[in-house]
């Protein structure tokens, strides 16, 4: 089988993955709404939030060097294999001791028994996380699949059900911790026959690997930085229930991104690392991946801009009508991240993450100030806009970091572009006027416009960029 059918066929099986568990995982944040106050959320996002930053210490940053550098070595990957274990158990050490500052800057002392449980986290978490890196490696997306669905089918279960058993907020964690445990199971599970460690050791022998990760590490640190500085200030400032709101706004809003982007370059990145030292292909593959990116995801942020009135009284139930406004800037940042994406996928094939150290420390150094001040003054909603503008500041650095590893590709990206954006402008009006002239209020009328936009945005494309006997032979090649 080609590297083009080995991507083909790994692209379908994680679409598959990615559709059942997004679907489960949408359906449980819409059965907790329900049930949970937002300071749950809030609470339990500060847990993910802390998990998140320490999980960036995880693999130093070699997780992604060993695809680069099509690993294979035994002892090497022994020896990466023990040193994750060990930082798993220091991360977990380390977590405890800093719950106290953590929960006295929050000033919510709930925090101090979820901290404690979530640092479970990185004793169960990592026994398999090296052994999901070789699968990818090996291009092998239907045990990647298997393995997803199975975790987050049973996680999301145990999460549904010690809701409803009064676990509150608590409910969440154990159930990630869940999902993680079953994970890392069917990791080894599924990878043990691409590598079984050997008693070696030796960090001399995975030097390359570690220098390849400091600045993907480094990058990774900024990164987080950037893109959840708003959440620590929301956090410290205006208290765990705006922190809560503002939770279940990003989640839905950047939906599209969290989920359909990671299908596309997950199998990227290994068919890339392929093809590093051509930069016509890279570049051909760049503007396919943006092409395809902006035809799946600009719809969905579009229609969210315009339904989020009326889909977050279906979806959430009362209560949470602060999340609208907040949806309505998020879809934006949705926009300019799902374009910026693919530059991470190219950085790493062409060996070069220190390009994304220096764009997300730049965008750190813009992004921070934004935030405090917008929301010393603003509240919120100004942190909102804060998040939205340094995210389009960061696109625009994005496109000028991919000018320079594959030259000259913004005149066909634009042209490109320029029919998705069309369509969503039309599918916008299209849903605005049968508001307009019928009404908005309740769930008929919300499922009229959601299939009215989607409607609408088909036929465009189905006039405009692909044909029916293009999407069947697209069909038969699958």
């Amino acid at each position: 089988m080609s590297n083009t059918q080995k991507a083909m066929n790994g692209g379908k099986w994680i679409t598959l993955s990615t559709v059942i568990s997004t679907l489960f995982q949408f359906l449980q944040v819409a059965v907790l709404a329900r049930i949970l106050d937002p300071s749950d959320f809030g609470i339990v996002s500060i847990s993910n939030l802390i998990i998140s930053f320490f999980q960036l210490f995880s693999n130093l940053g070699f997780s992604n060097s060993i695809i680069y550098r099509q690993e294979s070595d035994r002892n090497v990957l022994s020896t990466l294999y023990y040193l994750n274990l060990l930082i798993g158990v220091a991360l977990y050490v380390l977590m405890h001791l800093s719950s106290p500052f953590i929960v006295s800057f929050y000033h919510e002392p709930k925090l101090a028994h979820v901290l404690n449980i979530s640092s479970y986290y990185f004793v169960v978490g990592y026994f398999g996380q090296l052994y999901m890196f070789l699968l990818e490696k090996e291009l092998r997306f239907r045990s990647v699949a298997c393995i997803d669905i199975g975790a987050s089918v049973i996680g999301t279960i145990t999460t549904v059900v010690l809701a409803y058993s009064g676990y509150h907020e608590l409910s969440l964690i154990i159930g990630t911790l869940v999902t993680q445990s079953v994970k890392s199971t069917l990791q080894i599970a599924f990878g043990f026959s691409l590598f079984r460690p050997a008693f070696f050791f030796k960090l001399k022998a995975a030097q390359d690997h570690l220098r390849f990760g400091i600045y993907n590490m480094g990058e990774g640190i900024l990164s987080f930085i950037q893109f959840n500085s708003d959440n620590i200030f929301i956090g410290g400032m205006l208290g765990v229930k705006m922190l809560g709101y503002y939770t279940i706004a990003y989640q839905l809003s950047v939906f599209p991104i969290t989920k359909l982007n990671p299908i596309i370059l997950q199998v990227a990145y290994p068919i890339l690392a392929k093809m590093k030292d051509s930069n016509a292909e890279l570049k051909k593959s760049y503007l396919k991946i943006l092409d395809f990116i902006s035809y799946c995801n600009m719809p969905l942020l579009a229609g969210l801009f315009i339904t989020a009135d009326s889909v977050v009284p279906m979806i959430y139930g009362p209560g949470w009508e602060k999340t609208i406004e907040l949806i309505q800037f998020f879809v934006f940042v949705g926009l300019f991240a799902c374009l910026s994406h693919p530059l991470y996928t190219l950085a790493f094939t062409k060996g070069k993450p220190s390009l994304l150290f220096y764009l997300n420390l730049g965008t750190l150094v813009v992004k921070i100030p934004m935030v405090y001040f917008f929301g010393t003054w603003w509240g919120v909603t100004g942190i909102a806009v804060a998040f939205m503008l340094s995210t389009f500041l960061n696109m625009v650095a994005n496109f000028a970091i991919a000018h320079s590893l594959i030259g000259e590709f913004m005149g066909n990206f634009l042209k490109n572009f320029a029919k998705p954006f069309l369509f969503c402008l039309i599918m916008i009006g299209v849903v605005w006027a049968y508001k307009s002239l019928v009404g908005n209020t309740g769930t008929f009328n919300t499922i009229i416009e959601i299939c009215l936009g989607g409607a609408t945005y088909a036929v465009l494309t189905l006039l405009y960029k692909l044909s029916l006997s293009e999407l069947k032979a697209y069909r038969q090649a699958l």
